[in-house]
């Protein structure tokens, strides 16, 4: 200030300039968005100094829209890729199959007459399926047709129908079949017995069988009882030929005597 400085401002050329230089702001930086910077609003004076102003800072990995770019590269990344998810598919078909073959397999068993000890009722080359649960969840009946593995040669598969069960004496006396010493009338089909047989008392564990075509069957007769760790299962379904398709009946043999079967 200068002599001049007592009288009012305008009359000092220097004080104009000192008022003028003070009371000027600076210039705000401008680091808000595009979009901030459209809809700004100056904030209030500090000392002559501004305190700050609305918006963030601009991100310049940000795109117009306002997305993170490095954001969306990471979501489709992450995104399973087509041939990835096909193999997955695959694999989970295959793996359902495979289980599926399994449960068949514990359950049932496909088989094929060989020979003509079950004639007439069954032929030689006939397809059956065989339930293998049937004695697993039930019990033997006489007059079951049955699937087993014979006794003196495992690798080989026989059919026969169940005659006796544990504790049941089985005798043939004049051709006709006796239980129990009870005289049975055979439901089903079957060739006349041409031999007799003594009476035979049926072990626990085991069963007397034979087959339907009697002159033509190797069966307890001949090789002595059935152990029940050599059945396989239960003769179901007929499958092939087509004519002779479908459920295996198993006419049950009534007894009226019936003694204690035994485990």
């Amino acid at each position: 200030m200068n002599a001049f400085d007592h009288q009012q401002p305008q009359s000092d050329p220097d004080d104009i300039l000192d008022i003028a230089v003070t009371s000027r702001p600076p210039a705000p930086q401008q680091t808000g968005t595009l979009a901030d910077l459209s809809t700004m609003e100056a904030q209030p004076f500090n000392n002559g100094a501004v305190d700050r102003w609305p918006g963030d800072e601009v991100d310049w990995d940000d795109d117009v829209s306002g997305q993170d770019v490095s954001t969306s590269d990471e979501m489709a990344a992450q995104e399973p890729h087509w041939f990835g998810m096909m193999v997955r598919e695959t694999v989970e078909t295959v793996g359902l199959a495979v289980i599926i073959f399994l449960i068949i397999r514990i359950g049932i068993q496909n088989y094929r007459i060989e020979g003509q000890s079950m004639e007439p009722n069954f032929h030689d080359g006939e397809y059956l399926i065989v339930n293998k649960l049937a004695y697993r969840l039930g019990e033997y009946e006489r007059g079951d047709v049955i699937v087993f593995k014979y006794p003196n040669d495992p690798s080989k598969d026989y059919i026969k129908r169940v005659i006796g069960l544990p504790g049941d004496t089985v005798e043939i006396r004049g051709g006709q079949l006796y239980v129990n010493n009870v005289e049975i009338e055979e439901p089903y089909q079957h060739m006349p017995n041409t031999r007799d047989e003594p009476p035979t008392v049926v072990d626990a564990g085991h069963l007397y069988v034979m087959g339907d075509n009697r002159p033509a069957s190797s069966d307890t007769r001949s090789w002595g009882q059935l152990g029940q760790e050599f059945v396989i299962g239960q003769a179901w379904l007929a499958i092939y030929p087509f004519d002779t398709a479908g459920l295996v009946k198993h006419q049950p043999i009534e007894v009226n005597a019936v003694m204690a079967q035994g485990p």
